[in-house]
């Protein structure tokens, strides 16, 4: 018999080996119920992280402390949860009725609820992504609290290193201490995180706050404690996933109440029968390209092009911010507040309504249609399916079925860029679902062409709906950017939306076959250039550009064609 040759795999064949364990993992230990992630039941979890090595998680296979990846991860968690043994995913079930106080990551918005000194509630309601989302980050989390444990910890654990009784001494006991003594508590964390001194009083100050300046020494004390509870005492960490949320996900019950609310509203303003447009993009652009050169016009006449959207943008421009909702809000702007759960909140235009004299558009085809235009802000992953494909079905009046005259559907969102950098934009011609057969090829109104001009570089091709991009993989991303796949870019929707765009009109009649669409990304991070991962921060005033580049695009095409 001839032996088996045998097969040499590349290390993106291993990342994607890895990526689908890591899922399968997570879908068997969700339909279980619960367990420990730094036990026999997380150790797939572990083990296939480790191995994928996101770029997002940067040194996560080394001894040293990831930095920049734990503040990315932190930001996304809820405020105290490193200091819980237990953490419980559950739906929305009520929490928001009781006294515990609601808590809110400062980079996503989920509702989160400490009910204990060892509890924390994380509610969900955006369906698997956002499961998977959290539970890679916690793994992150709770890997790099154990390297901290290993470095602490002396004596076969029955003794500490002095450098930690040290930051146990400033923590346990709330100690208030001076600058002098601060670089000194900084220069024994250097020691156990293996960092430089530099490095860890950077980060020190990324982590303060006008109420906490330590914040730093509490958060790497807790992971540290739990860590050393857990090898020492027993005391394993434990997810559980409530019943409810097992039997509620995939179900739709959010997106569909979401829905409805949009449509009653336009069926009380009289717009159920209008035209409609719908925009997948921020609460800003839109808003603000339609009404602020009419609310401002003194900034406008003194601020030409995209620097009137800059002046938006800047930090202190809260009152000008007020004044263009305001203007807008008696010019045909509804806006609806999300109270579904799914945090996604709507803006409704009736641009009948709309002064465009001063405006940067002219109504010329479209001005006896009077289009309504619904603006969607971001979705989450598998939730960009859920919310629209609810939004596209008919609204149920009594015995009467109402269907939306939709005429098109733009979708602009951030995404990772696989050439070029940060603030360049991409223009898929298709989407590629990882890790299934799913692909969706599309005509894109929206062409390379329309965004040259505007100091960025712009590029098309296809696009990858990644899992979560948190898994973002350089050996994996590179395989796909160099193969025929000829990807530009990678983010979480895409697919999702199209998926229930071509259900709609193609199979279930919902909506007209010749909607159209357009598809258009800014880039946030480049993950194959090292230092320009999303763990690196975020976009400040580079984002402005692009945004209204490709929302001025979209709304041309609207109102104009």
């Amino acid at each position: 018999m001839a032996k088996l040759k045998k097969i040499d795999r590349t290390r993106a064949q291993e990342s994607r080996n890895s990526i689908e364990k890591l899922y399968i993992s997570m879908r068997h230990l969700f339909s279980r119920g619960f367990y420990k992630p730094m036990g026999v039941s997380g150790e797939t979890l572990r083990k296939s992280l480790l191995l994928l090595r996101p770029e997002i998680y940067g040194s996560i296979a080394e001894d040293k402390i990831e930095l920049n990846g734990l503040i990315y991860v932190i930001e996304r968690l809820p405020r105290g949860i490193e200091e819980c043994q237990f953490i419980s995913l559950t739906t929305d079930e009520g929490y928001k009725n009781s006294h515990f106080e609601t808590i809110i990551p400062p980079k996503r918005r989920r509702n989160c609820y400490r009910i204990d000194k060892d509890q924390m509630n994380i509610e969900i309601t955006r369906g698997r992504s956002e499961i998977y989302d959290i539970l890679t980050h916690l793994t992150f989390l709770f890997i790099e609290s154990h390297k901290i444990q290993k470095r602490v910890t002396v004596s076969d654990g029955c003794d500490f290193i002095r450098e930690w009784k040290y930051l146990e001494d400033i923590v346990i006991h709330h100690k208030e201490i001076s600058e002098e003594e601060r670089e000194i508590a900084i220069a024994h964390l250097s020691n156990i995180l293996g960092r430089t001194f530099d490095e860890v009083l950077n980060i020190h100050k990324a982590f303060s706050t006008k109420d906490n300046q330590d914040r730093f020494f509490q958060l790497i004390y807790w992971l540290g404690k739990l860590a050393i509870n857990e090898v020492l005492e027993n005391k394993k960490r434990k997810i559980t996933f409530s019943s409810v949320l097992i039997e509620e996900i995939g179900h739709h019950i959010y997106g569909d109440i979401w829905a409805h609310n949009i449509k009653k509203s336009l069926k009380e303003h009289k717009l159920l029968k209008r035209p409609i447009h719908i925009i997948s993009a921020n609460m800003h652009s839109v808003l603000n390209s339609i009404y602020a050169h009419n609310a401002l016009p003194k900034e406008a006449e003194t601020n030409k092009g995209f620097e009137l959207y800059q002046l938006l943008s800047n930090s202190d421009s809260k009152p000008l911010q007020k004044a263009v909702k305001e203007y807008a809000s008696e010019n045909g702007l509804i806006y609806i507040k999300d109270t579904s759960g799914t945090n996604i909140n709507v803006q409704i235009i009736d641009t009948d309504k709309i002064n465009f004299e001063k405006s940067p558009f002219e109504k010329i085809n479209s001005v006896k249609e009077n289009p309504v235009i619904i603006v969607m802000d971001y979705a989450f992953g598998e939730q960009a399916y859920e919310t629209m494909d609810e939004l596209l079905k008919p609204y149920k009046n009594s015995k009467k079925k109402n269907h939306l005259d939709v005429k098109s559907i733009s979708i602009m969102g951030k995404a990772g860029i696989l050439e070029g950098g940060k603030g360049d934009i991409m223009i898929p011609s298709s989407h590629i679902f990882e890790g299934t057969a799913d692909n969706y090829p599309f005509k894109n109104e929206l062409s390379k062409e329309d965004l040259e001009g505007f100091g960025v570089q712009v590029f098309d091709g296809s696009m990858i709906s990644v899992l979560g991009t948190s898994l973002q993989n350089k050996d994996l991303l590179k395989f796909f950017h160099d193969s025929t796949w000829n990807v530009i870019g990678l983010e979480m929707e895409g697919a999702h939306y199209q998926k229930a765009i071509q259900s709609a009109s193609k199979i279930r009649g919902n909506i007209s076959e010749d909607v159209k669409v357009r598809y258009a990304y800014y880039a946030s991070d480049n993950p194959l250039e090292t230092g320009a991962t999303l763990a690196s921060g975020g976009l400040g005033m580079t984002g402005v550009t692009p945004t209204y580049a490709i929302t001025q695009k979209i709304l041309e095409q609207i109102l104009t064609v």
